[in-house]
């Protein structure tokens, strides 16, 4: 079920096809995998052609350079992964950077080609400054961005841990400070990962701007934002809605 492709700029990517339908797209966050879907994928694929890439620099995948590795040049990948598998109005589904992903992919090659989409729990606009609240945790200047990024570059484990310890669910500060079993879990995954192309893809995820991207989405978008959302303030899910022309917005508790 793993087939490959190769983005103009000679990258071999990596995806799992699974089911039968209508194609079906799964972008995942920074730090993850196919893998984050395993729990949905079986649900899905009587449905639907389940496409599950691993994003430049994540997973299977090993970058040539850590140049190479920016939101950007993951839109482009998504352009070309769509081509490869000539995929016809699919549905894609965006979450965290993913849906960062998706959005610039939206931003440079416009959205005529796709079906639906759905944007999962993410701020088009991570740094915060003073006329922008809804960024990391209502309150991510770039001076908190650029001390962020140095920590991961000294000990990216505990880093990247402290991002979601820190963050506005209390249940998530919570399992840090109990040492839950699950932060356990998160130190021996993320203890697994090569750490310098996550490091170098985060500049352009925190430089990014997608807001003028929003209102120029054409097709079906469903929104899905949490009400206790670790990252952003209750009112992103919102904000997003007002600016995606007849955009649904689902909060969950």
């Amino acid at each position: 079920m793993e087939q490959r492709f190769t983005t103009d700029d000679g990258e071999e990517m990596h995806v799992w096809v699974t089911g039968d339908g209508p194609p079906l797209v799964l972008l995942h966050e920074w730090a993850s995998s196919h893998r984050i879907w395993e729990a949905f994928a079986h649900h899905f694929a009587p449905h639907f052609t389940v496409y599950r890439w691993d994003a430049r620099g994540h997973g299977a995948h090993s970058p040539q350079s850590a140049a190479s590795v920016s939101l950007d040049r993951m839109a482009d990948d998504l352009a070309c992964m769509l081509r490869h598998f000539a995929l016809q109005q699919p549905t894609i589904v965006g979450h965290s950077m993913g849906a960062l992903t998706l959005w610039a992919h939206i931003g440079r090659h416009g959205s005529a080609h796709i079906g639906r989409l759905c944007f999962l729990d993410q701020s088009p606009k991570l740094m915060t400054d003073a006329d922008w609240h809804l960024g990391i945790y209502g309150d991510w200047s770039p001076a908190r961005d650029a001390g962020f990024i140095h920590s991961m570059q000294e000990n990216f484990i505990e880093t990247v841990i402290r991002l979601v310890a820190d963050g506005l669910n209390a249940a998530a500060r919570r399992r840090y400070e109990t040492q839950h079993p699950a932060i356990d879990r998160m130190r021996t995954y993320l203890g697994m990962l090569d750490p310098a192309p996550l490091i170098a893809v985060w500049p352009s995820l925190g430089a990014a701007d997608l807001r003028p991207v929003l209102p120029t989405i054409t097709c079906p978008t469903l929104l899905i934002y949490g009400e206790q959302s670790n990252f952003y303030p209750p009112a992103t899910g919102a904000y997003v809605q007002q600016a995606i022309p007849g955009s649904q917005l689902k909060i969950y508790a």
